[in-house]
């Protein structure tokens, strides 16, 4: 038979269950605004019935509070962060591409086609009046002109992909914080659930942590429940959270974390002709490695992959970004009976077949088989076949022949290096064409003609490339060694302008201006840079960068669009709404309410009999 006390227990346990219901309800208002915040609720079922050995069998036993739980549906986590690793990716395309586009784009004075324009009024200017020197200085400062806008460009897209580089460290260095701060969080996490509560404000923390991780890398979560091994039975309330990231690198495990690296490239690890110094390589580290331990510690972590995503995909993009044009081959001969070693290289991709398009660095990192050779140098016979002398200081093994060889890896996207690569490639085709023009004509004094275009050879003295250099044989480089940023006009003809060879024939006048008319001729007609005359750079140039930027805007606002919608999706979930939880408030009010008056009616019931009958 059941305690004659046994309702006053009842109303105790419905007023303590309505007074977890206000106190959680409370919560849940005082977080409405709250970033990250998932609304709470009570979890209460009916206690055990209790057996009175009467008629009617069982007694209701009253309600018992379970626990304070997030409504919160992992579905919509999945779907957003999902949405937010494609978000951070366009983003970052679209907002360095737009910064190329303005780089590139005219302006109407100062730009490449206003400048071409100017320099083909110049030279109608000399061959209206070829004997005069006025005229030639005009023309040669119109075309020095040409050259420092490359030379701006250049170092302006150079800048701008050491923005890109910079940003890169500094979203590995965000992506190991956070990996610290969850490993961190999840032992916090486990010492509270393992008493049988929730740590909902902590499992927000860390969602929201997640959140962020997943605008800058691919991220896949798990969460699975701690087993004991000696009874499996036993509910320990503890989890193991795991974090991978980029598809196959486990980032968090628990209480353990790992970290991105940025380390710096060497002096002659560059990957690309254009490439500035001190790029990053991506490390994979231990969660206990600081600033200048050893790097031999650190494992690779594949850039070229295409499923990082997020953020840091993005900028590898506009840092790396070559549209797949890059250094590879079958290595056919290794000659190591002689020194130094050298190592032949059969090509067969087109770009690789015209020294144009070359984008190799003098000296660099060649990968032969699964090892990295360091070369000093490297030849080209003109065809399909190319020689690299390796570095015998840092040859550890000899390389391996009919194995492939690359330099760099293929990034499909058109990033910064693609772009300095299509302007070399239109210097060098213009050079190419110009100097030939120049050298096989004549002054007004007919003395023979010099390369008007050329490039300087070190940054620090005013040695220029001759034109016998620019087209040495024994090299069979060709115009390889001119790009953007040492692009120069002859200084033979910046000190005397009357070196302009303006005539054809040598045997005519000074006013005869035949070899202008070539040059003419080769401006208006030669195909020289994809298909399009010489003037029509920017518009190949300018259609590309125009496009990506178009579809990574295009993108970004669709995924914009999809953030919106998901994450209210999420907050009818988990958000609170004010008018919800003012109707809970009056719900859970009455019940505490009525809870109170059935104490105080059993009270008066307990009075009665205890005192008046004397039970």
């Amino acid at each position: 038979m059941a305690s004659q006390f046994f309702g006053l227990n009842i109303a105790a346990s419905g007023l303590r269950a309505a007074n977890a219901s206000l106190n959680t309800t409370a919560n849940n208002i005082a977080n409405a605004n709250t970033d990250g915040y998932s609304r709470q609720k009570v979890k209460q079922e009916a206690s055990d019935a209790l057996r009175v050995f009467a008629r009617y069998g069982c007694a209701g036993a009253g309600v018992e509070t379970i626990a304070i739980e997030r409504v919160r549906d992992s579905f919509y986590d999945v779907k957003f962060r999902n949405n937010e690793q494609l978000l951070g990716q366009v983003s970052q395309k679209n907002y360095y591409t737009k910064l190329a586009e303005q780089y590139l784009e005219d302006d109407g004075s100062s730009g490449f086609s206003s400048l071409f324009s100017k320099m083909e009024v110049a030279l109608e200017s000399v061959r209206t009046a070829a004997g005069t020197t006025e005229t030639k200085t005009a023309y040669v400062s119109s075309m020095q002109a040409l050259t420092e806008y490359f030379n701006n460009v250049y170092t302006s897209l150079q800048g701008l992909q050491s923005d890109v580089n910079s940003e890169i460290k500094l979203c590995a260095d965000r992506i190991s914080s956070i990996s610290q701060e969850v490993a961190s969080i999840n032992k916090q996490i486990n010492i509270i659930e393992m008493t049988g509560a929730k740590a909902n404000e902590l499992r927000d923390k860390r969602d929201m942590l997640v959140d962020e991780l997943s605008k800058m890398i691919s991220i896949e979560t798990k969460e699975t429940p701690v087993v004991d091994e000696n009874n499996p039975d036993r509910v320990t309330g503890a989890t193991r959270y795991q974090i991978w990231v980029a598809g196959a690198y486990e980032l968090v495990d628990t209480y353990e974390y790992r970290k991105l690296i940025a380390v710096s490239r060497d002096e002659d690890g560059a990957v690309n002709q254009n490439d500035v110094s001190g790029l990053y390589e991506l490390k994979w580290g231990s969660g206990n490695y600081k600033d200048g331990d050893s790097v031999k510690e650190l494992s690779d972590f594949a850039i070229e992959s295409k499923i990082i995503g997020g953020e840091l995909q993005g900028l590898l993009a506009m840092r790396d970004g070559n549209n797949n044009h890059y250094f590879n081959g079958k290595c056919t001969v290794v000659n190591d009976k002689v020194s130094p070693v050298r190592v032949t290289v059969e090509v067969s991709d087109t770009h690789l077949m015209d020294m144009t398009m070359c984008t190799i660095p003098e000296a660099g990192k060649i990968h032969i088989g699964d090892k990295n050779y360091k070369y000093d140098s490297w030849e080209y016979d003109g065809e399909h076949t190319y020689v690299f002398t390796i570095d015998e200081e840092s040859l550890t093994s000899i390389p391996d022949s009919n194995r492939v060889a690359s330099i760099g890896f293929a990034n499909e996207y058109q990033g910064l290096p693609y772009y300095m690569s299509q302007m070399n490639e239109w210097i060098r085709q213009f050079s190419k064409e110009v100097n030939e023009i120049m050298v096989g004509g004549y002054t007004s004094d007919s003395l023979e003609g010099v390369a008007m275009l050329t490039g300087s050879m070190d940054t620090n003295s005013a040695a220029q490339y001759s034109y016998e250099q620019l087209t040495s044989l024994s090299e069979n480089k060709g115009y390889y060694s001119l790009n953007g940023g040492n692009f120069a006009v002859n200084s033979v003809l910046m000190d005397n302008a009357d070196r302009l060879a303006t005539k054809a024939d040598v045997t005519e006048g000074e006013s005869e201006f035949g070899n202008l008319t070539k040059f003419k001729t080769m401006l208006d007609t030669q195909k020289i840079f994809r298909g399009s005359t010489s003037g029509e750079f920017l518009t190949k140039v300018l259609a590309d960068v125009a496009l990506n930027s178009s579809n990574a805007g295009t993108l970004e606002d669709t995924y914009n669009a999809l953030e919106v919608t998901i994450k209210n999706q999420r907050l009818s979930d988990a958000g609170v709404d004010e008018d919800e939880e003012a109707s809970n408030l009056v719900k859970y009010q009455n019940a505490y309410s009525l809870s109170s008056k059935m104490i105080q009616t059993l009270s008066e019931i307990y009075d009665r009999l205890i005192l008046q009958t004397g039970v």
